[in-house]
């Protein structure tokens, strides 16, 4: 009887990948990225409640990820056509030219992966995960699967890393800072603290040294952001940038791994991880 890995598994450079904590951090430079297309940014503003319960946001999107990561075929599957289903029933108006549209056009879901992935990729790679060019290429070749499940012809998707390339040359001229882009950024800096625990823990979260933590996590994703993302957000696209941000990025994966390996061993790994790696029959290495 074969083993049920889900999409990828042990052998897949995905999951030599997400095992990595600083793929958070990933996660919020492509939320950047991804607000500087108009229409995408449009459709996040017109129809989540992300500014009303932006924790509970993240934490249903960050269990699709881990769920399109290491969750079982049937998992994967029932997550994939949940998603397809609501996106199916939304639309948004263009702010610029009040044409309405899809939020699950092709356009749109393929810069919303395509700034996914490759924000993930970027930012492991710069804070100091080894992947050689082909452990990169295939990757994003994997991740093609990921695009199909949101309802993308992988033909249509970016398979390498001079694909992504020519992907991002292509789209440059059609992205800017709107109104809603520059509202999501924002918030994304300088989000309300979780409704976690009593007033006075919220106070020191939106006050106190935890605040000026996350600003500074912010502030590297904004940093890893290629330079002429951080042009368009008003930032300078300057080498040293890139380089404070690469320092900024390895010395918060060493925090991090730093932090999880102190943890009892019940805590190291996510539950979902933990599930595939014994389906697999593989140890956390």
């Amino acid at each position: 009887m074969s083993v049920d890995v889900g999409l990828f598994g042990p052998d897949s450079v995905t999951w030599k990948l997400h095992r990595e904590p600083i793929l958070l951090l990933g996660g919020l430079r492509s939320l950047y990225l991804q607000a500087l297309h108009p229409r995408a940014v449009a459709g996040v503003a017109q129809n989540s409640g992300y500014r009303s319960d932006p924790w509970g946001r993240l934490n249903r999107t960050s269990e699709y990820v881990a769920t399109v990561i290491y969750g079982t075929t049937e998992q994967v599957e029932r997550a994939a056509s949940r998603l397809r289903r609501i996106h199916s029933y939304m639309t948004a108006t263009d702010p610029r030219t009040g044409e309405k549209f899809r939020i699950d056009e092709p356009e749109l879901l393929r810069w919303v992966h395509v700034a996914e992935v490759e924000s993930f990729l970027d930012t492991a790679t710069r804070a100091g995960v080894k992947l050689t060019p082909d452990e990169v290429d295939r990757y994003y070749t994997e991740q093609l699967r990921a695009a199909e499940l949101v309802g993308l012809d992988p033909a249509t998707v970016p398979g390498t890393a001079a694909e992504v390339a020519a992907y991002y040359e292509t789209m440059r001229p059609e992205l800017t800072l709107t109104k809603d882009g520059a509202e999501t950024a924002l918030f994304l800096t300088v989000p309300p603290a979780p409704d976690w625990g009593p007033a006075a823990l919220r106070l020191g979260l939106t006050l106190g040294p935890t605040r000026w933590a996350y600003l500074g996590v912010a502030s590297t994703a904004i940093g890893l952001l290629p330079p002429w993302a951080r042009r368009l957000y008003g930032g300078p696209g300057w080498p040293s940038t890139d380089l404070t941000a690469n320092l900024s990025a390895r010395g918060l994966r060493l925090l991090l791994d730093t932090v999880i390996s102190s943890l009892p061993s019940k805590y190291r790994v996510p539950p979902i991880r933990k599930a595939a790696l014994e389906r697999a029959g593989v140890a956390e290495g």
